[in-house]
């Protein structure tokens, strides 16, 4: 077995973990760091808007000797000062895109640039995008990003309960957050395919965070009938059982999307690819981060305020302090005896435990051990 599959084995059986739920007021600030970073990205740079949002005009060119600086700076100047955004097509053509301008002057735009790079301009093909088109484009956006969240959080609340479909709305909502600050923090164009990519990502964040949740329903089935754990306990457990698969998940997902990103978009230089590439690789990897470090935190918050759970959190304590204040009374030959081998002084029959907990978290005492002979010596 590898190295990875075996921690991933320990982790199932709780043999070892990470204290995701006592340590979340670091995520939570982390968390909250990097969204009001995205936000400040929005705030003082914005969205490049792509011209199928915003208008204009793509002029495409036959192959030619001209660089794409060059003819950057060509079609900024016959353009007036609009921006240009020149790419080198694989056929040695140019790929020129204008931003804001009517169709008017698309026509003196495409005789300028048949002068300045030397092209007859019947072979300048010129496609024009009215901004109503890009604005009808982006109220659809918004009505199903508005449409899958409601459904979300109704599914949610009737196969789980309200606090999980909050929770899960709330890692929504942060992934979406963080995938729109970086596209203003590092420039890239927001293009139909940028939307595309958003929406995907959301199906992917539920995944992992569903998985999670899916774990704890199980595990905390029962959950009041015990003293051995608390919610957050149970929780914490459910994230680490689940914490290597998601961990596979999200890695295997991330793989073609970055060989998009960095080798198409970057070193083969296929421009065009870097609106949804972006998005995609972005909110992969918030997906996964909120569904550990978010979500399931927030629902062990939330569940701790009901008068059940505080509760039982009151009675675990109380019998762990029982337990380790009998255990510093007790002589030192005593650590043979039956309560050494269990820190928390369990005396409870193995069916208090919550229902689809399972044989990894009961105590170590209960593991290993066959039946007496019978014989004396």
């Amino acid at each position: 077995m590898s190295k990875l599959g075996n921690l991933g084995a320990r982790l199932y059986r709780g043999e070892v973990g990470y204290d995701f739920i006592g340590k979340r007021k670091i995520w939570y600030g982390v968390s909250i760091l990097i969204t009001i970073t995205a936000i400040l990205g929005l705030t003082v740079r914005g969205l490049n808007m792509g011209i199928e949002f915003e208008g204009g005009a793509v002029f495409t060119t036959p192959k030619t000797s001209v660089s794409a600086s060059q003819a950057e700076k060509d079609a900024e100047s016959a353009a007036g000062g609009h921006d240009a955004v020149v790419q080198k097509l694989g056929t040695g053509g140019l790929r020129i895109q204008i931003a804001g301008i009517d169709t008017g002057k698309s026509d003196q735009i495409k005789e300028e640039l048949s002068k300045d790079l030397g092209i007859p301009s019947d072979k300048i093909n010129a496609d024009l995008v009215g901004p109503s088109w890009g604005e009808t484009i982006a109220n659809k956006a918004w009505q199903g990003l508005a449409i899958f969240m409601v459904l979300v959080v109704i599914y949610l609340a009737i196969a789980f309960e309200w606090r999980m479909a909050i929770a899960a709305l709330v890692a929504l909502i942060h992934d979406i957050t963080i995938t729109v600050g970086i596209y203003a923090l590092v420039g890239f164009e927001v293009t139909p395919g940028t939307v595309i990519g958003l929406l995907t990502i959301l199906g992917y964040s539920l995944y992992d965070t569903v998985v999670v949740f899916d774990s704890l329903k199980e595990q905390t089935k029962g959950i009041e009938k015990q003293t051995r754990w608390t919610y957050s306990d149970i929780a914490n457990r459910s994230i680490n059982s689940t914490l290597v698969r998601s961990i596979n998940t999200t890695v295997v997902a991330l793989l073609p999307v970055a060989g998009l990103l960095f080798i198409g978009g970057g070193f083969l230089g296929a421009g065009m690819l870097n609106d949804i590439s972006l998005s995609l690789f972005v909110g992969l990897a918030a997906g996964a981060y909120s569904s550990i470090f978010i979500a399931t935190p927030l629902v062990a918050d939330l569940k701790e305020r009901e008068p059940k759970m505080k509760a039982l959190k009151k009675r675990v304590l109380a019998k762990r302090a029982a337990a380790a204040a009998k255990a510093e009374t007790e002589p030192v030959g005593s650590v043979l005896g039956p309560q050494a081998e269990d820190p928390l002084g369990e005396d409870e029959p193995e069916d208090a435990a919550p229902a689809g907990a399972g044989p990894r978290n009961q105590p170590a005492r209960n593991r290993g051990r066959g039946r007496p002979s019978g014989k004396r010596r």
